[in-house]
C-alpha cells in the first residue's frame, strides 16, 4: 500500500445520495487504486471523505470513464447521469486545488441537458 508522504495532504469532499450511489457502481473500475476501491464501497457518506492527489486523480478518471460510456449511461437526460456528471464537476475542482492549476470545465463531457449526444461521440 501506498503510503503519504510528510508533505502528501488531504482533500476532504462529501459524496452523499444519488452521487455516492453512482460513483458505488463505478468501484470495480478503480483496479490499482492503493484501495480506493474498498473505501468507496464502504463509505456511507455521512462524514467528508479524506484523499490524496492520487485519489482524486483516480476518481476523476473514473468518472470521466463512466459518463462517457454509451453502456452505462445512454440517456443523459437521467437523475443518475446528473447526480454523477455533477459529482465530476465537483471532483474536477479539487483536482484543480490539490495540483495548485486552474480550474476549466471540460466541454468534452455533455452536462445532460439535451438527451442527445454531440454529433462527434455518436458511433456511426
Amino acid at each position: 500500500m501506498i503510503k503519504p508522504g510528510s508533505r502528501d495532504r488531504k482533500f476532504h469532499i462529501l459524496i452523499t445520495g444519488l452521487e455516492l450511489e453512482e460513483l458505488q457502481r463505478f468501484t470495480g473500475w478503480m483496479a490499482e487504486s492503493f484501495g480506493l476501491d474498498r473505501r468507496i464501497a464502504d463509505y456511507l457518506g455521512k462524514r467528508p471523505i479524506g484523499l490524496y492527489r492520487w485519489d482524486i486523480e483516480c476518481l476523476q478518471d473514473v468518472i470521466s470513464l463512466a459518463l462517457k460510456d454509451p453502456a452505462e449511461h445512454p440517456d443523459h437526460s437521467t437523475p443518475g447521469y446528473a447526480a454523477l456528471r455533477g459529482l465530476y464537476e465537483r471532483v474536477r475542482r479539487l483536482c484543480a486545488e490539490a495540483f495548485d492549476e486552474p480550474y476549466t470545465p471540460d466541454e468534452t463531457i455533455p452536462d445532460g441537458s439535451c438527451s442527445r449526444q454531440p454529433q462527434e461521440m455518436v458511433a456511426e
